[in-house]
């Protein structure tokens, strides 16, 4: 958080499973009971994150990454269908509103709600590979309305965000007059952003090779795509709505020049429409630091590799 602050950031968001700070068998599928067993030592820990990164001076975004009934990624059991059962619902509200009330007191300035990352629909919830598609939005208005109303009960000021619907592409219209804030994503398009990544591709290897800007495989890929992309997200700002871009980046298997090159193109629209950002992810294959890519000279950063033309790219931002 010390190095985020110096390099000149204000923003972090912490993606959280729930599952994380249950106090539960973990060597069992989780049960509807077991949703609401909370364990404070893994709160305790989760708050001491969120004291650190405001003793330096961080908004903290709090997500739920996975919530009961849904999570964008594969390879879980739940007890239930977020979407489609009520009893998935008043858990989730019994969580937010557990956060809420644990930060009652906390200005808005400092930490925001995110409430679930990247809705979707999905075929099959076991399969990363499976067909999405859209929430239908009278059931995303239906979360949102429930979740907010949780949050607020303990805080009237609170700061809600809500991540775009399929998968955090599109833009909610549903939900626009609720006082509530949306989050897109700077992944456009996934040729770029996850080349080779294997929950994101059925066949890898076949893969052409990306390009920025440039023919890959049967489209030509520019900035003028991306301007297209966040058309709907520029023309919510303009409504008065908040935008913030909660996730972006690029995963290490694409070329580090057209990566840099394409994420130069996502940054400057972001920036010239005022839409805040968070790189997924600080540290990792995504990240400014320890990313394993294999066409980048490191910096050495205190035993760490650090990206320093990526670091100065979103410095400048």
């Amino acid at each position: 958080f010390r190095w985020m602050r110096d390099w000149g950031f204000n923003f972090v968001r912490i993606p959280m499973a729930y599952p994380y700070y249950l106090d539960i068998d973990r060597s069992t599928n989780i049960t509807p009971e077991d949703v609401y067993k909370i364990s404070e030592e893994h709160v305790d820990r989760i708050d001491h994150v969120v004291s650190l990164a405001h003793k330096h001076g961080l908004h903290v975004s709090l997500n739920l990454h996975r919530a009961p009934g849904y999570c964008v990624n594969a390879g879980f059991n739940e007890p239930y269908n977020l979407w489609k059962d009520q009893a998935a619902l008043d858990a989730f509200c019994f969580h937010w509103n557990m956060w809420a009330k644990r930060y009652k007191n906390v200005s808005k300035k400092k930490i925001s709600f995110d409430l679930l990352n990247e809705p979707s629909l999905r075929e099959d919830m076991n399969d990363q590979h499976s067909k999405r598609s859209a929430v239908p939005g009278e059931l995303y208005r239906k979360l949102a309305i429930a979740a907010s109303e949780a949050i607020r009960k303990e805080n009237p000021k609170h700061l809600i965000i809500a991540d775009g619907n399929n998968v955090g592409n599109t833009v909610i219209p549903e939900i626009t007059d609720l006082d509530i804030a949306q989050s897109c994503r700077g992944y456009n398009p996934g040729i770029i952003s996850h080349y080779k990544a294997p929950w994101a591709n059925k066949d890898p290897d076949s893969l052409p090779e990306p390009k920025w800007p440039g023919q890959v495989g049967d489209r030509y890929l520019s900035r003028e795509l991306l301007e297209e992309y966040y058309k709907p997200w520029i023309e919510l700002t303009k409504s008065g709505v908040g935008v913030h871009c909660g996730e972006c980046g690029c995963w290490n298997k694409t070329p580090h020049d057209v990566f840099l090159a394409w994420f130069t193109d996502v940054l400057d629209i972001l920036g010239e429409n005022k839409i805040g950002f968070a790189l997924w992810e600080f540290v990792g294959s995504f990240g400014i630091l320890d990313s394993g890519r294999t066409d980048v000279a490191y910096e050495d950063w205190h035993g760490h590799k650090l990206d320093r033309k990526l670091l100065d790219l979103l410095r400048k931002a």
